[in-house]
């Protein structure tokens, strides 16, 4: 099996990739690795080099480059100071390796494509002159932006995998879904931590609105109030965008709730940071009231031993397994009234065993799953 995996989106680039939160680049380079390890032959294509073991085959990027070094930027650089600039820029090298793949494919050098991970759209159009199979994994949800809303529909037609059954929502319903696969992590990527679990909680994501962290806040100040005899600590992890355009979430709604000893915010965290947070904490708070299309932090604490109490939103009700691994609770009509569904579910977080939190982990979460599920995919197109 050849395969082509095609990732537009330049944040995979290997000088770009360790400065950003994008866990599809890191997807990828595991679903690269993984398929290759199974005994595939995979091509991966990207805008820029990646850190990768297999073939990669990447666009020519001496005219951006000098771009670069013409300003005195770097990547990252351009992307803040002239974004319009640097996605223009970004567009012109991901629909090269579009070409590439796709005319690799006509010459028989692939026996099927993979477009995976945002910013597919501006391969779509071009599909139809592909003579090999192509199959399509978006990582939003399908009506999230205006870009991907106005065109999504017009191929619904192609060959789509969805990361979750709530994704395929933003899709019309006759879609030509082709399977449902669930991410997964390296098997012993999150050591699972078993024993009595320190006595806070923790929200890990960007902190912007729809992510709900006040709601998270909310919750435990109203838990701690209600059972002053074994108060957690909320810690908080992650970017927030404060002198941002307009955003002006973290300065009214989360800065002022530090002053609270009971509220941390530790910044942003990963690697071994980020393994020993989950590993420790009593359980992960993910209030997000955006409906996610899957959320690779729940399983990264499910790979810890750590409970989950999350909203019914998006594809959470499909990862956390109430009273098993966690507690899902509903958005109601007003945040008060949410945040007093998180705060009765962290009572019962006693009640949730770690062991089965790392049990549903292997049974369903893992990379191997993942890459032999898109192998199943790959082969069923290929054969016909």
């Amino acid at each position: 099996m050849r395969i082509g995996l095609v990732v537009p989106h330049i944040f995979l680039h290997k000088d770009i990739l360790p400065g950003v939160i994008f866990s599809p680049g890191k997807l990828a380079l595991e679903l690269a690795a993984g398929l290759e390890a199974m005994g595939a032959e995979v091509t991966l294509f990207s805008p820029g080099p990646a850190d990768t073991s297999v073939k990669n085959v990447t666009a020519d990027l001496r005219y951006f480059e000098a771009e670069l070094a013409g300003r005195g930027d770097s990547y990252l650089d351009l992307l803040k100071k002239h974004p319009v600039t640097f996605i223009s820029l970004a567009r012109q090298a991901q629909a090269e390796i579009v070409a590439k793949a796709f005319a690799m494919a006509n010459n028989n050098e692939l026996d099927i494509v993979h477009i995976y991970t945002n910013e597919e759209d501006i391969a779509l159009p071009f599909v139809q002159f592909c003579q090999k199979p192509v199959v399509l994994t978006h990582h939003d949800p399908f009506n999230f932006l205006i870009k991907y809303k106005n065109v999504f529909p017009k191929y619904k037609h192609l060959n789509w995998i969805s990361m979750s059954m709530s994704q395929r929502a933003g899709m019309p319903k006759d879609t030509n879904w082709v399977d449902n696969i669930y991410h997964g992590l390296p098997l012993d990527e999150f050591k699972p931590n078993f024993a009595a679990a320190e006595d806070y909680l923790v929200y890990i994501g960007r902190i912007i609105e729809p992510k709900g962290v006040h709601l998270a806040i909310s919750a435990v100040k109203q838990y701690n109030e209600q059972h002053p005899e074994h108060p957690y600590q909320l810690k908080i992890a992650g970017k927030h965008y404060s002198g941002h355009g307009k955003d002006s979430y973290w300065q009214k709604q989360i800065e002022p709730e530090l002053t609270d000893p009971a509220i941390e915010y530790i910044g942003f965290v990963r690697g071994p940071e980020k393994q020993d947070l989950l590993a420790n904490a009593s359980a992960l708070l993910a209030p997000s009231k955006f409906d996610e299309p899957f959320g690779m932090v729940l399983i990264e604490a499910l790979a810890s031993g750590t409970p989950i109490i999350g909203l019914d939103s998006g594809a959470m009700p499909e990862i956390i397994k109430p009273h098993k691994t966690g507690f899902v609770v509903p958005k109601e009509s007003t945040d008060a009234q949410t945040a007093s569904g998180l705060s009765r579910a962290i009572a019962d977080i006693p009640t949730i065993r770690r062991t089965d939190c790392r049990a549903d982990f292997e049974a369903h979460f893992t990379l191997d799953r993942m890459c032999r599920e898109h192998l199943e995919v790959y082969k069923k197109l290929v054969v016909g």
